[in-house]
């Protein structure tokens, strides 16, 4: 498969991970948007959030239990952090894999 994330996930590429576990993974992103910019990904591989069905919604879930440890392991979870999903080529989405980006260390006052 050539998908950037999946690549990511086995190895074959480099990230900064900030956390992982059996069923997700958590990195810094390449080109941060906030003082604090980590990219979650399901370690599967599911194309984007059209995808998501009865048999792969425990990634997901796993994901938003880990999005408050995340943020709090690396200090800005009490001040708050925004959580971003682009889905399809409309939506923003530039990697055809699933994934949210979580954002902190600073206010956000534009949507």
């Amino acid at each position: 498969m050539d998908c950037l994330f999946c690549k990511i996930i086995g190895g074959e590429i480099p990230s900064t991970k900030v956390y992982e576990d059996d069923m997700l993974l958590a990195f810094r992103d390449i080109n941060p948007q906030a003082p604090e910019h980590i990219v979650i990904v399901p370690k599967t591989h599911i194309r984007s959030a059209n995808e998501i069905n009865s048999d792969n919604v425990k990634y997901i879930s796993a994901i938003w239990e880990k999005i408050p440890q995340i943020a709090a392991d690396l200090g800005f979870a009490e001040n708050g952090y925004r959580v971003i999903n682009n889905c399809g080529h409309d939506g923003g989405q530039t990697v055809e894999h699933l994934h949210f980006h979580l954002l902190g260390g600073k206010t956000f006052t534009d949507f």
